[in-house]
């Protein structure tokens, strides 16, 4: 057990007995992770942020449910998984207008800034058009990085799941982007 899974448990318990700061330690050391998990399946930031405060809010009702078969995390992003897969069945049920464009920051881990920033809403209207499944699993393996297994936990799927659909998603990620860079500079011999 690591030491985040063990700090995790520790908090959680006294959670549990009655120490409401302790899920705010809980709450803290994951925010960040939750956001950037529903982000990237949402896809706007203040439905994001929604899905982040409904994730925590459902945690706090139901911690009493975790089990300790997986790490608190992984259980923790299952939630989220979960409440993001919620949103996008409630949108499809009402009309939704178009999402604006620009508003999400630069991927920090993009390489360079200027060439993140041109390419990244290609991306975001590739991974848009892509099924929610196949999204979640590239949005969790390729975009959060999280090992095949730890997705397959938080997906609720086998891994061989995961891998079908991180491969099909890629496949529909490139057929949709194309070649957006061109081909590769190679300098010439002469």
């Amino acid at each position: 057990m690591t030491h985040r899974a063990a700090e995790d448990v520790d908090l959680l318990r006294r959670y549990l007995s009655g120490d409401v700061a302790a899920f705010d330690e809980l709450m803290a050391a994951h925010e960040d992770r939750v956001f950037g998990i529903c982000l990237r399946i949402l896809r706007d930031r203040d439905k994001a942020l929604d899905a982040v405060q409904e994730t925590f809010l459902t945690v706090f009702r139901k911690a009493d449910r975790y089990k300790a078969e997986a790490a608190f995390s992984t259980w923790l992003y299952r939630v989220a998984v979960n409440t993001c897969y919620d949103q996008l069945r409630r949108a499809k049920r009402r009309s939704a207008d178009a999402l604006p464009e620009g508003h999400d920051p630069v991927d920090p881990r993009g390489g360079d800034a200027f060439e993140s920033a041109e390419v990244r809403p290609e991306i975001e209207s590739a991974l848009q058009s892509i099924a929610p499944e196949f999204r979640a699993a590239v949005v969790l393996v390729d975009l959060e990085g999280l090992a095949l297994e730890t997705a397959a936990n938080l997906l609720g799927v086998p891994v061989g799941t995961v891998k079908s659909r991180v491969f099909r998603g890629r496949r529909l990620l490139a057929e949709h982007l194309g070649n957006l860079r061109g081909p590769p500079e190679h300098p010439m011999d002469e």
